[in-house]
């Protein structure tokens, strides 16, 4: 059977509802949390995971609860048994702060019992940070596909923290806070101009426009019509983004083996087995920007892995991988065994590849390289100034 796209991608739920209920009526909460919930089982029968934060259940004056996490939690919890019986890796990362064990629901107490000490659970603390923006933080970076409700301002720091990442966020636009501010805020600005895309980007003919027109929640879609629409913008969402920098002129003598290397080992594990995108500026694929430096330097911000293949010593490789190392992007330093460096590679763990070997024996060479070194921290830590 083939695999859904969202197998083992972390999503992240996230927005509040104002305490209005003038603004965000009791029907409207309502069909919001429906939705939460029927999307939350969709995605775990999908074999999806979730980034959900641990937190206090805090409620308005009429008895609705203001977030969403703890749904998605008793959501997950309730419908274990429909997880794929393939899917490997924790289910749930939870993010916790100082406070939590004090601050969970009396009713959620017995699901948490059960989920804190499951092997489905990854636990990531921001204990030694007592502010929100830096639990954020925390959530951001273990999320792949950010998905708003509602919400104000803490949505839309956690959606820039997404989009420098080039990470996409998907905006629904329910009635639950003012227009000005979080999902809704989102949700207008993708609608202007080409924005859009700058949320996030497809596969296939229907634009990111479309889609964005197609998960509209307006008034009179049902929840199952709502479930329906985003999961088929999320199947069909671009796989995340693996920068590639190597030799692209066919002249130089190094390039018919590179060319290989990447059709035979690079590209079927990465793309067929990691479920990366490759992505390679050389001309021939559409352009987003102007100028070729300012497209390939902003494609590599927002990747999520960079390969960085210094064959052939082309200088403009070793800036574009200077700059990968120096934003702490996870990246893999690749080249062609009798490479001459001007630096000590060894410093930096690369993969020395040979031409010689079946495609099968290169391929594992190339994944063991890989588990070796696809958790390894970056070149310089994180210093803040105040711990």
């Amino acid at each position: 059977m083939l695999r859904s796209a969202l197998f083992g991608r972390r999503i992240h739920m996230t927005g509040s509802i104002v305490e209005d209920s003038n603004v965000a009526t009791a029907t409207e909460v309502t069909r919001a949390r429906e939705f939460v919930k029927a999307l939350v089982l969709d995605l775990l029968s999908k074999g999806a995971t979730f980034v959900i934060p641990v937190d206090a259940e805090k409620t308005r004056a009429d008895g609705q609860p203001i977030c969403f996490d703890w749904l998605v939690w008793d959501t997950v919890h309730r419908n274990l048994s429909h997880r794929p019986a393939d899917a490997t890796g924790p289910l749930v990362i939870a993010v916790k702060h100082h406070k939590n064990e004090d601050q969970i629901p009396d009713e959620y107490r017995s699901m948490w019992n059960d989920m804190r000490v499951s092997p489905l659970v990854q636990f990531e603390s921001a204990a030694h940070w007592n502010m929100a923006s830096k639990r954020m933080e925390a959530q951001a970076q273990h999320g792949d596909i950010l998905i708003a409700v509602g919400g104000g301002e803490g949505v839309l720091f956690l959606a820039n923290l997404y989009h420098d990442s080039g990470k996409p966020v998907i905006p629904l636009n329910f009635r639950l806070t003012q227009a000005i501010t979080g999902a809704s805020r989102l949700f207008d600005f993708g609608m202007s101009g080409r924005n859009a895309q700058r949320l996030f980007q497809t596969e296939g003919a229907v634009t990111p426009q479309s889609w964005l027109n197609r998960i509209e929640m307006h008034a009179a879609k049902t929840v199952s019509d709502g479930v329906r629409d985003v999961l088929g913008l999320l199947e069909h969402l671009v796989s995340p983004k693996a920068f590639v920098v190597r030799l692209l002129n066919p002249a130089h003598p190094d390039f018919n083996d590179v060319q290989c290397f990447f059709d035979t080992v690079v590209e079927p594990v990465i793309e067929g087995e990691l479920g990366y995108k490759l992505t390679v500026i050389d001309g021939n694929q559409p352009y987003e920007h102007a100028r070729v430096d300012e497209e390939i330097f902003k494609k590599l911000h927002r990747s999520r892995l960079v390969l960085a293949d210094i064959t052939g010593v082309r200088s403009n490789c070793f800036v574009e991988l200077g700059y990968a190392l120096g934003r702490s992007l996870p990246t893999m330093l690749m080249f062609k065994d009798g490479t001459a460096s001007p630096f000590d590679l060894y410093s930096l763990s690369g993969h020395r590849w040979k031409t010689t070997g079946t495609a099968e024996e290169r391929r594992q060479d190339f994944r063991r390289h890989w588990n070796a070194i696809k958790n390894r921290p970056p070149l310089v830590a994180p210093d803040p100034l105040i711990p």
